[in-house]
């Protein structure tokens, strides 16, 4: 059973307010509710206009976002708000009524992106698609899945990664990406339009992740590492991912030897096996990590993921 925790975040806009969940809460659909009457639909939503300042309910695929009337601050009532929503997620009540999901199609735009590696296109789309990083490397991997099964049913798809909103494809050598990419990009469109389940819950929170090489978590628990090691998870997760990310891949801190000053990281996605992961890692991640880190790591080796 799901056990869903709500964390709230600040916005751009004064008055709005997000409540993040750790596992989606619609299908790929977004929803706007101006009054009580327009959120006959939603169940949640009907429940949290009751409180007096709400003057908006927007649900997504893993949040609530409110838009408050000016009676009250959000530091007043934010946690009161927020424990709301997880008790109501909890108690298995639906945030949208079933008749009508089945009845809602969601538009979706796919891009493609070459990355650094030949073999590896990485497929954009406008929506989230995963809460955490996962990849898989065979249909075997996929089992809790439902869309890198289905994509491994392609003969030329070797593995899958995802993250975020966008699929890393990584192909045979026996196909080249014009011949194929447009039908990927028009599956996976067609795919996501009809609101099927990209994976199941294995992605979507750390824990039932325990023991599956294939799921990466987003944030890595750094409490028990050393605390050279936690500079150098910190170091990568704010310089280093997100370059990585850019290019279809995923980095992660895997060790650090104290005695060898040896850095460790798992290379994911595009990065996997990518010709030039090892000028990056020589000429950027070490050479970050060396000057950063002053007399504390000597090198930095990869294992592809």
């Amino acid at each position: 059973m799901k056990n869903y925790t709500i964390t709230p975040s600040t916005t751009s806009h004064e008055g709005i307010m997000k409540f993040e969940a750790n596992y989606f809460i619609t299908q790929h659909i977004s929803y706007e509710f101006a009054n009580i009457e327009e959120a006959k639909i939603s169940p949640l939503a009907q429940q949290l206009f009751h409180l007096p300042f709400v003057k908006q309910v927007f649900l997504a695929q893993n949040f609530v976002a409110i838009n408050k009337y000016d009676i009250v601050e959000w530091n007043d009532v934010k946690n009161e708000v927020a424990e709301q929503i997880q008790a109501y997620l909890n108690s298995g009540e639906p945030v949208i009524k079933a008749e009508v999901t089945t009845k809602k199609k969601m538009p979706v735009t796919i891009y493609a992106e070459s990355t650094p590696n030949p073999s590896v296109q990485k497929f954009v789309a406008n929506k989230k698609l995963v809460l955490q990083t996962v990849e898989y490397k065979n249909i075997d991997d996929a089992v809790d899945a439902p869309l890198p099964t289905a994509l491994f049913n392609f003969p030329f798809v070797k593995e899958v990664f995802l993250d975020d909103n966008y699929v890393s494809i990584t192909k045979y050598d026996r196909v080249e990406w014009e011949e194929i990419s447009t039908e990927i990009r028009e599956f996976l469109r067609d795919y996501l339009e009809q609101g099927k389940d990209v994976v199941l819950e294995v992605t979507n929170q750390a824990e039932t992740a325990i023991g599956q090489e294939n799921v990466t978590s987003k944030e890595i628990d750094v409490t028990h590492l050393d605390h050279v090691s936690q500079q150098i998870v910190s170091i990568i997760e704010e310089y280093v991912k997100p370059a990585v990310a850019s290019d279809g891949g995923n980095i992660q801190f895997q060790e650090y030897d104290p005695e060898t000053k040896k850095v460790s990281v798992i290379l994911q996605g595009a990065c996997s096996g990518c010709p030039s992961s090892t000028f990056t890692l020589k000429n950027g991640i070490e050479n970050m990590l060396k000057e950063m880190l002053p007399g504390k790591v000597s090198s930095v080796d990869a294992i592809n993921g």
